[in-house]
């Protein structure tokens, strides 16, 4: 209950002070001229604390009273079904828990954000290596999406990730390794010199080689996906579903995992007791070291994939389609392996007047009737 004191200052002065306790255990003391008032302000607070009002009604603003750690147990709680939560999310969840867990959501503040991504990007990973700024930038990126969480859900008046300039790490994405047909020889021929100790990696890496899937999309693919001549992949990372051809050489590599399995597991890619493969790394990177293949990750044998695709003459459009890629800018990284799109393009210009003697090195001519040209082909 709220309580109302008469109170007289040193010089004679008279107020009345209310002395409370709001919803959240807080004592509130506020003085008034007037002892209506002071008791009014009390009365009107017990209500409103019976009502569940106490926050609308004197306008409190939201963060003030939710701590880090309330805002994380709510996110796992609605977000632990996404794919990624258990590989990933989970434990960015628990390294914020860390730095923000006892503080309230309302004294975070842009400063700390900046000094956090600081901090992980001076702290070296757990295998010792320097943490990426990519690396940097998906963590922030589940922190900015947690607090954006907390603004919708009342919690929290305004994320303070917008109270300053973009805290995102500018990337390197220019990384584009593949394998020559050389290397694609070692590798396999890697595969099989450790088919004793690990028999599922050549067909792995095979398939990987011959459709660009991912290797989520790899290890998780079932024999119900394969029919009428396509794969069919409908859990994607772009969220579309897309599908692959099998050319011939692919038949019969799935022929041979398949009566090498006996479908004994609904995975086409599984152990001899039916489980699936969910990781090829260490067998994979001791296959790199055997073909003296060096700085060469599993997602590379999709760039392969598709650098081998365009040098052979594909259109981007087409593996645009094949690597589910969502726009066509994704694909342009491969645009400087084919020689034909640029071709083509300058010679849109072979008829533009110039002031001297036509020439005509259209796409249609194979060959030029100009012997300076010819020299240049």
């Amino acid at each position: 209950m709220a309580t109302v004191r008469k109170r007289i200052s040193k010089k004679g002065k008279v107020s009345y002070q209310v002395d409370y306790y709001d919803p959240q255990g807080k004592r509130i003391m506020k003085c008034f001229v007037k002892k209506a008032e002071a008791e009014a302000y009390g009365g009107k607070a017990e209500a409103a604390k019976l009502e569940g009002r106490y926050e609308e009604i004197f306008d409190v603003k939201k963060g003030t009273k939710t701590l880090f750690n309330e805002l994380a147990d709510k996110y796992v709680e609605n977000y632990r079904g996404q794919k990624c939560f258990s590989r990933l999310k989970y434990y960015l969840v628990e390294e914020y828990r860390v730095v923000f867990g006892e503080k309230l959501l309302s004294k975070i503040t842009y400063f700390d954000l900046e000094t956090y991504r600081n901090q992980r990007r001076a702290k070296p990973t757990r295998a010792g290596k320097p943490r990426t700024d990519a690396t940097v930038n998906r963590e922030l990126s589940t922190l900015r999406h947690m607090l954006n969480k907390a603004v919708e859900w009342g919690m929290l008046e305004t994320s303070p990730f917008a109270k300053g300039s973009r805290l995102v790490l500018k990337e390197n994405n220019h990384r584009l390794r593949f394998l020559t047909e050389s290397e694609i020889e070692a590798l396999l021929k890697a595969c099989d010199d450790l088919k004793t100790s690990t028999p599922h990696l050549r067909p792995i890496v095979e398939v990987a080689l011959l459709t660009g899937m991912r290797r989520g999309e790899l290890l998780s693919l079932k024999w119900e996906q394969i029919r009428n001549g396509f794969i069919y992949l409908t859990e994607t990372k772009s969220g579309k579903a897309r599908q692959i051809p099998i050319n011939n050489r692919l038949a019969e590599v799935l022929k041979e995992v398949r009566r090498g399995n006996q479908l004994k597991s609904p995975y086409v890619f599984c152990s001899p007791d039916g489980k699936r493969f969910f990781e090829v790394k260490r067998s994979f990177a001791s296959a790199c070291r055997r073909a003296g293949i060096e700085a060469f990750r599993f997602h590379d044998l999709r760039h392969t994939f598709a650098s081998q695709l365009v040098m052979r003459g594909a259109s981007l459009k087409a593996v645009q389609e094949l690597l589910g890629h969502a726009s066509l800018a994704m694909t342009m990284r491969y645009a400087h392996l084919s020689h034909e799109h640029l071709k083509d393009s300058v010679n849109l210009l072979n008829d533009m007047p110039n002031g001297k003697q036509m020439v005509n090195i259209g796409p249609k001519s194979k060959k030029a009737s100009n012997p300076q040209i010819a020299n240049l082909l």
